[in-house]
C-alpha cells in the first residue's frame, strides 16, 4: 500500500530512543523528510545517522526540550524552513515520573503538565500556520492506555494526559476545515525504556525483583507479550498518512487487548 508520504516532512519530538525513534525511521521508510529532537545530543545524532543508514532519507536533528517553549518554537519554525513545508507532527515528549497523590507539590505538578499538555499545545499551535500552507496536516499526538484506563502509581498521567485527549478532540473539529487532521495514539505496555524504569521503579516499591513484575505485567496482556515500539509506530505513521485521510478526533490504542473497555 502506497501511504502518500513521499516528499512530506514528519516532525517527530522525544526521537532519540522508543517509539519516537521508531516513528521518524518509519517515515523515513516510506519516503518521507523527516525532522527529529531530543533533549539529549550523543542520542539523538545516532538516531539520526542510523535513519539515514536505513533508508537514504533525508533527516535534520535538533537539540530541544519539549519543556521549553523557545526551543519548541525554533524546532518547528527551523524545520519548516529547512525541508520548505511542514506536513506531521507527532507530538511525543515521555511521561511523568510514577507516584502517588500525596506525594506530589505544586512544582511537581506543574512539570508534569508542562511535559505531558503544554508541549503538545505548543507544537500543534505552532505547525498548524506551515501546514495551513501546504492545503492540510496531521497531528498525531502519543499519549498512553491511562487515558482509558488509569494507572495505580500514574496519577499525574492519569490526569494530565487526558487533557490532551479533550484538546485533540476540540481541535480535530476547530481545524477540520484546514484539512489538518489530529489523532491520539495510546500504547499499551511497549517494550521501551521508560516501560523498563517504571516496571523498576514498581519492583522497588513492592520489595521484589523486577523479573517478577516483568512476567507479571506481560502476563496481563491478552498477547502474552509487551509490544515493541515498531509495532506503535505502524499505527503512527498510517495516521499521518494520506490513507488515513477519514481519521480524526479519535483515541486509538495499540494494546494487544490490555485495556478491558468495549470503546
Amino acid at each position: 500500500m502506497d501511504l502518500g508520504l513521499r516528499g512530506k516532512l514528519a516532525l517527530v519530538a522525544g526521537a532519540s530512543q522508543g517509539m519516537g525513534r521508531a516513528a521518524a525511521l518509519g517515515f523515513a521508510r516510506e519516503g518521507a523528510k523527516v525532522s527529529i529532537c531530543a533533549r539529549g545530543e550523543g542520542a539523538l545524532n545516532e538516531a539520526a545517522e542510523m535513519i539515514r543508514k536505513e533508508t537514504g532519507g533525508e533527516v535534520l536533528a535538533m537539540v530541544a526540550d519539549m519543556t521549553q517553549a523557545e526551543d519548541i518554537q525554533r524546532f518547528v519554525n527551523k524545520s519548516a524552513e529547512h525541508f520548505g513545508r511542514l506536513d506531521i507532527v507527532v507530538n511525543n515528549a515521555g511521561g511523568p515520573p510514577p507516584g502517588e497523590f500525596m506525594k506530589f507539590s505544586d512544582a511537581d505538578w506543574s512539570s508534569a503538565f508542562q511535559l505531558s499538555f503544554m508541549s503538545t499545545m505548543r507544537m500543534t499551535r505552532e505547525a498548524v500556520p506551515h501546514m495551513r500552507r501546504v492545503g492540510g496536516g496531521r497531528v498525531i499526538n502519543i499519549t498512553s492506555y491511562s487515558v482509558k484506563e488509569p494507572i495505580a502509581g500514574l496519577v499525574l498521567s492519569n490526569a494530565i494526559r487526558s487533557g490532551v485527549i479533550g484538546l485533540a478532540k476540540t481541535l480535530s473539529r476547530e481545524l477540520a476545515k484546514d484539512n489538518i487532521l489530529i489523532n491520539n495514539v495510546c500504547p499499551g505496555r511497549i517494550d521501551t525504556e521508560r516501560a523498563q524504569k517504571l516496571n523498576k521503579a514498581r519492583a522497588e516499591r513492592l520489595k521484589r525483583p523486577v523479573e517478577e513484575i516483568n512476567r507479571e505485567m506481560a502476563a496481563e496482556i491478552p498477547l502474552g507479550r509487551y509490544g515493541t515500539a515498531e509495532e506503535a509506530a505502524d499505527l503512527i505513521v498510517f495516521l499521518g498518512s494520506e490513507r488515513a485521510s477519514y481519521v480524526t478526533g479519535t483515541t486509538i490504542q495499540v494494546d494487544g487487548g490490555l485495556i478491558r473497555g468495549i470503546q
